[in-house]
């Protein structure tokens, strides 16, 4: 049982790492044009990898999280604001879950 805090203490140390040494080691600015684009998609590419098996698991069947998903996509590109998307969105899955 002692062993769990162990455990503990290492991945406590190793998170607290993985925070700190980038602001530690990278005191100049970033110049390099690949890192700097890297670095500016990583929210976008982690919140679309955390909300996309949301959506598709989040309803009654995956088609109806999957019609409801390009609902979505499809308001959006035509210049939709957030709330008509998600309004949009949870009426396509409701009429889809009513008729199938």
């Amino acid at each position: 049982m002692h062993n769990i805090y162990l455990y503990i203490l290492i991945m406590a140390a190793v998170s607290y790492l993985i925070r700190v040494l980038p602001l530690t080691l990278i005191r100049k600015e970033i110049k390099n044009k690949t890192i700097r684009s890297f670095l500016f998609y990583v929210p976008y590419v982690t919140l679309s990898v955390m909300t996309f098996p949301a959506i598709l698991e989040s309803t009654g069947s995956i088609w109806s999280g999957g019609f409801a998903l390009i609902t979505g996509i499809l308001l959006a590109w035509y210049g939709k604001s957030l709330f008509q998307v998600a309004v949009f969105s949870c009426l396509a899955v409701f009429i889809f879950e009513l008729f199938l």
